[in-house]
């Protein structure tokens, strides 16, 4: 074997070893951003989960307000058989704030033990759900700059690695995000 067969072989070595290292990388990276997704769809579910028991709750106070208990079933029903961005989401986060809006009208509801457990556990998977959002928007963001930067640019797009997308905000989301919330004493 002479030079020439290791000037020849030696560079290949080298390209192979850089683009295994970099499929190894962008696979890991990929991995967290899944790992993210399914975070977000577990808070989902335990979301949805949490429903039946508020609305059976409020029900046993304010019956007669069936329109708004029906509209927060068929919002659940929605957000558990659709997509999450399908719209689902936000007509769930709207039909909720709605119920949870009764709280205030019906003092002994608001009162109810039952019903407040229900409430800050809501309140406690809304905050997992945001802290899921963040962490998979940190994910991507790795997995995005690791994709764009050199060398794996040059391998990313043929290595079958797409950029992946930021979590955006829904609809439901939007208007609340930038407001101060209120405080009542």
């Amino acid at each position: 074997m002479g030079p020439i067969f290791w000037l020849l072989i030696l560079p290949t070595l080298i390209l192979l070893v850089v683009i295994i290292a970099i499929y190894n990388r962008l696979v890991g990276l990929r991995q967290g951003v899944r790992q993210g997704v399914a975070d977000i769809d577990a808070q989902l579910r335990q979301r949805h989960d949490l429903i039946p028991n508020l609305v059976e709750t409020v029900k046993g106070y304010v019956g007669h307000e069936s329109e708004t208990l029906q509209a927060v079933i068929a919002a659940r029903n929605a957000a558990v058989s659709g997509a999450p961005s399908s719209g689902s989401e936000a007509q769930l986060r709207g039909a909720l704030d709605n119920l949870l809006a009764l709280g205030e009208a019906y003092p002994d509801l608001k009162a109810s033990a039952n019903f407040q457990a229900l409430q800050n556990e809501l309140g406690d998977v809304e905050d997992k759900l945001a802290a899921a959002r963040r962490a998979l928007n940190a994910a991507v963001a790795r997995f995005n700059a690791a994709r764009e930067s050199f060398p794996a640019v040059l391998f990313a797009n043929m290595l079958g690695f797409a950029e992946a997308d930021f979590h955006r905000l829904d609809d439901s989301e939007k208007g609340t995000v930038d407001q101060v919330p209120s405080i009542k004493f």
